[in-house]
């Protein structure tokens, strides 16, 4: 296993800044404590990108605390984000490039979170054909807690190390994971962790977990792992209890984890076994019920009946939220579910438009210029049941709906294929 002593010099370079930046201006986010955007900063570019080299060459370079934000997690607790100074997220995406490729060759084949080239869909994949393929349907679904936030310090850098020796590198990496946290004015020491939101928090905690791994493929469990979302698939119910005793003491007596009882537990795939947004069963693949219900909950926002917006704005704002939970979810056995929603979002297009009209008269005359004749019923126009009567449909078939540009959902291919051999 080859070791790198020396790969400081590597960031004493203007053009490693300038892509460095390049992907942090690409990546987006929020600005640090010091309020600066990614487009403040844009501003002088050169005159940063030099400020920094030249801190960074002196070794007088120091990162800021990050900014503390707190994102609420479908379970009603929050997920806590520390986002660091753009000048910051420059210097770990420079240090990220440079690491990553000496440990992205070593990582274990089944751990897909935050790698080049994989997906949560190939984790998806991957736990599908080990249910189905290889009939490894007692699973074991651990839970940590708060994985990012109790990563100990130590035995990141003692992970770092194992491959790379340069202690200026070491020292950096150790500048960001102790460089605090500012939240409501006040600063506070960071003793545990590494932020998420930080650019090199996902590919430490990588390196940081790969003990697991590794641990667990030399006793020849089949894990899937998502960052910190974990399966264990195993032949037996005693099997998975075997495995989920030896996990939990790596993760917290090796690792200094801490696994939560509560969530982490032993499942049958005939039950259905949740992993990142879907249920895989011994013969299905669906979408869990709480993301389709957030999926209907941002339907619904945008389309309000007393919005004001006409229908082509509300279709336009509407069809990126659509397309991303299509592509997503297209893994699934869906199509039936996919053409349940499209029927319903149409509907909510028709009331919006039916109000929109007012009066029945427009509602005729619509149909009218669509070939149909009167007589015609008068309706409500701003009836939630009326949008689902005969005369809307016609007034407003599903082409019409095409033809004005809506993202059709019940067009999508579902149930991708597991690939053999993984």
């Amino acid at each position: 296993m080859k070791v790198y002593y020396s790969l400081y010099g590597r960031l004493l370079d203007i053009k490693v800044l300038h892509k460095a930046f390049k992907q942090v201006k690409r990546n987006k986010g929020a600005a640090g404590i010091d309020g600066q955007s990614l487009s403040d900063y844009a501003q002088n570019l050169e005159e940063n990108l030099h400020q920094l080299l030249s801190e960074l060459q002196n070794k007088t370079y120091q990162p800021q605390p990050v900014r503390r934000v707190e994102i609420p997690k479908d379970d009603g607790g929050t997920r806590l984000l520390g986002i660091p100074a753009v000048r910051d997220r420059i210097v770990q995406q420079a240090i990220k490039e440079m690491l990553e490729p000496i440990f992205e060759p070593e990582f274990h084949p089944s751990s897909y979170g935050y790698r080049p080239n994989r997906s949560s869909h190939d984790a998806i994949n991957k736990a599908t054909l080990f249910i189905r393929e290889y009939r490894r349907q007692w699973v074991v679904d651990m839970d940590l807690s708060k994985c990012f936030d109790r990563l100990d310090h130590e035995l990141i850098i003692t992970s770092v190390k194992r491959r790379v020796t340069d202690s200026s590198i070491l020292q950096l990496i150790k500048q960001f994971l102790t460089s605090g946290i500012m939240e409501n004015c006040n600063w506070q020491p960071s003793e545990l962790g590494s932020p998420q939101g930080g650019v090199i928090s996902p590919l430490l905690a990588n390196i940081y977990l790969d003990a697991f791994d590794q641990e667990m493929k030399k006793r020849n469990h089949r894990i899937v792992r998502y960052a910190d979302d974990i399966l264990i698939l195993c032949n037996s119910k005693t099997g998975a209890e075997n495995a989920l005793t030896k996990a939990t003491d790596i993760l917290e007596n090796a690792l200094k984890l801490t696994v939560n009882r509560n969530k982490t537990h032993i499942a049958h795939s005939s039950e259905g076994i949740k992993f990142l947004g879907v249920e895989i069963g011994s013969q299905f693949t669906r979408i869990q019920e709480k993301k389709l219900q957030g999926f209907k909950t941002k339907v619904k926002k945008l389309t309000r009946r007393n919005q004001g917006q006409n229908l082509t704005a509300v279709i336009k704002q509407l069809n990126p939220v659509v397309r991303g939970f299509a592509n997503y979810f297209r893994i699934a056995n869906c199509s039936r579910e996919f053409k349940r929603l499209a029927g319903w979002i149409r509907r909510r297009l028709r009331a919006i438009q039916l109000k929109q009209w007012k009066k029945p008269a427009k509602l005729h005359r619509k149909l009218k210029q669509s070939g149909y004749k009167p007589p015609f019923k008068f309706i409500k126009m701003n009836s939630w049941r009326n949008s689902l009567s005969p005369l809307s449909n016609l007034a407003m078939p599903n082409q019409w709906f095409k033809e004005m540009g809506l993202f059709e959902l019940s067009e999508v291919n579902t149930g991708k294929l597991v690939p053999k051999g993984m």
